[in-house]
């Protein structure tokens, strides 16, 4: 018989050892929303979600019920063989810890594969996700890099993290650069994923004494940074990553390849060159459509991101600056390592 188990009792599973979570709703409900880092071996796809739940709006529980039963009789050697390939314990949950993982779990156990079911489904989880934000004392420092659009943040906030320091991805939990042009080419993420990303990295850095992360806006593309965490950003100390406009283009067209998405790209322009001179504006669109994605992107830095930065900077304290000149993305790294190490001894 499959045991039910809590929250708690899941979280304390998961940290003591390996343990799999299986999300056993459709592929789209898992897209839209789940528990990090757990598979989807979903019960019904989308098209026979979508079917079982007409039949029980427009005829009946047991019809509804019956259809599922054929549905997922079809499907069981692979959906056994799918859990058998798991090496680890596994847990298993749906929305609310209902029918599906029910179903799931029992199934399971019949063929003797034993896997737990979470009470209360990803709902219960995401009630958590949402207090546990709420109640947020994070207390490492920030770091910020800041900077021009093109100064390279992302490349140096990976390259500490690969060096062994403590960082929070904002960018990459959002699946989105933070720019108009910032979701081409990514995976945009909604709040809901955005929000247990994040609760997960927060938790993971914080016992670290300095953290650092990108100086965002309280909006990332698609998803809105909690308050208490854009408001410490704010006070925060401000890494200025200052380098030459060549590298800033270099850096920027290695990032975004437009020329593999030309058609988005002009898309997204149309969206902001009412706010360029006009000018200036027609000679981007002349370059977009002609492929010169190298002058392009100088002039958008130059005449659009450029000013919106200068303005948006204006407003930290100037105690809380510090300017990193550099020429090259490799450079800054380095002394952003070294003040670093140099700022730790005077704390």
């Amino acid at each position: 018989m499959f045991r039910d188990i809590s929250l708690k009792d899941l979280m304390e599973l998961h940290a003591s050892g390996a343990h799999t979570l299986i999300d056993v709703r459709s592929p789209k409900e898992y897209a839209e929303s789940s528990i990090p880092g757990s598979l989807n071996i979903p019960v019904f796809n989308d098209e026979e979600r979508a079917e079982v739940g007409t039949i029980y709006k427009q005829v009946g529980q047991a019809e509804a019920k019956k259809r599922g039963l054929e549905i997922f009789s079809a499907k069981l050697p692979q959906f056994i063989a799918d859990f058998q390939a798991i090496g680890t314990p596994m847990t298993v949950f749906c929305w609310r810890g209902g029918m599906r993982s029910k179903t799931a779990a029992t199934v399971l156990d019949l063929m003797g594969v034993h896997a737990n079911r979470l009470i209360g489904g990803i709902r219960t989880y995401r009630q958590w996700v949402v207090e546990q934000l709420d109640l947020m004392d994070y207390r490492p420092e920030l770091l910020v890099l800041n900077g021009y659009t093109g100064s390279g943040k992302t490349v140096i906030l990976h390259k500490l993290a690969d060096a062994g320091e403590a960082v929070v991805d904002l960018e990459g939990l959002a699946g989105h650069r933070g720019s108009i042009f910032g979701q081409i080419g990514l995976q945009a993420k909604n709040q809901k994923n955005f929000e247990s990303l994040l609760l997960h990295e927060l938790k993971r850095t914080a016992e670290e004494p300095l953290v650092f992360i990108e100086g965002e806006s309280k909006r990332i593309g698609k998803v809105t940074m909690p308050t208490f965490l854009f408001e410490k950003k704010e006070l925060s100390r401000q890494l200025i990553i200052r380098l030459p406009i060549e590298e800033r283009v270099r850096l920027t067209l290695a990032d975004y390849k437009p020329w593999e998405q030309p058609d988005e790209f002009l898309i997204a322009f149309e969206q902001i060159k009412r706010r360029i001179h006009v000018p200036v504006a027609k000679e981007i669109g002349t370059a977009l459509h002609c492929g010169d994605y190298e002058t392009a992107t100088l002039l958008l830095l130059e005449h659009y991101y450029d000013p919106r930065y200068r303005h948006s900077t204006g407003k930290v304290d100037d105690d809380l600056k510090t300017i990193i000149e550099a020429d090259t993305v490799e450079d800054a790294f380095e002394q952003v390592l070294v003040w670093k190490k140099e700022y730790m001894k005077r704390i």
